[in-house]
């Protein structure tokens, strides 16, 4: 279970989260939304130990993970996917996927692995993770790279960001099997419709407070309801 207890931040005299609690519990599918300038990104970055609360404390299950660093909390089973994968000039779709699973691992496996979120292995295990691949093939290939870990928490940061409506639906397909490819708990940081209701739970942020948490059916059409609704998109 990962808990964050009064995590506040503040920059620029803006304060971005606010006396944030929440309990996150094992083999859950959260997702996280709300409008423009929420906090949602930051929370996330936070837990990932990219940034630095100023007040509060981050447990994860059950140990006070506040002050590790990024390579610690991922060595403890924490994983992040970033809104705009990273491109690797003269790395393969092999190598990344190897170096992801801190073992050696063989083709096979790692073309296995490319199958689960959706590629033709054959056709991407050998290519070079670099601009010749599309935004939404290198956001399957980032899934399977965190998958490949078998975190016990992972974290996307908006995977809809920057890809096509065609490779948004393929995301939503592997999404939709979360449970299955990573195998622990899964907070996605999100304001699309149709990510928020293969939701367990959403958990609404709002001037950087949490707002609401219910399950998907219960809160997706208030929050689609509401003003600068956070279909709009865009974070701070």
């Amino acid at each position: 279970m990962l808990e964050l207890k009064n995590i506040c931040f503040e920059r620029d005299n803006k304060k971005i989260l606010d006396n944030v609690n929440l309990k996150l519990e094992d083999n859950k599918y959260y997702v996280i939304t709300g409008p423009n300038g929420s906090g949602k990104s930051t929370l996330a970055k936070i837990i990932m130990g990219i940034s630095k609360q100023d007040s509060g404390q981050v447990l994860f299950n059950d140990k006070d993970i506040s002050d590790l660093s990024i390579n610690e909390r991922a060595n403890l089973g924490i994983g992040f996917a970033f809104q705009q994968p990273v491109r690797f000039k003269g790395l393969t779709v092999y190598d990344l996927i190897r170096l992801s699973a801190k073992r050696d691992i063989s083709k096979k496996e790692a073309c296995d692995i490319l199958s689960n979120v959706g590629l033709c292995a054959r056709e991407y295990v050998d290519r070079e993770v670099n601009a010749s691949l599309s935004g939404g093939e290198l956001k399957r290939i980032e899934i399977a790279t965190v998958a490949v870990r078998n975190s016990k928490f992972t974290i996307f940061d908006e995977p809809e960001a920057g890809i096509d409506l065609w490779s948004f639906n393929n995301l939503i397909k592997i999404f939709e099997n979360m449970r299955e490819i990573t195998k622990g708990t899964t907070l996605i940081i999100s304001h699309q419709e149709r990510i928020l209701n293969i939701a367990d739970k959403i958990i609404l942020l709002n001037s950087g407070k949490v707002e609401k948490i219910g399950e998907s059916s219960e809160i997706v059409d208030t929050i689609l309801t509401k003003p600068n609704c956070c279909r709009l998109g865009g974070e701070t």
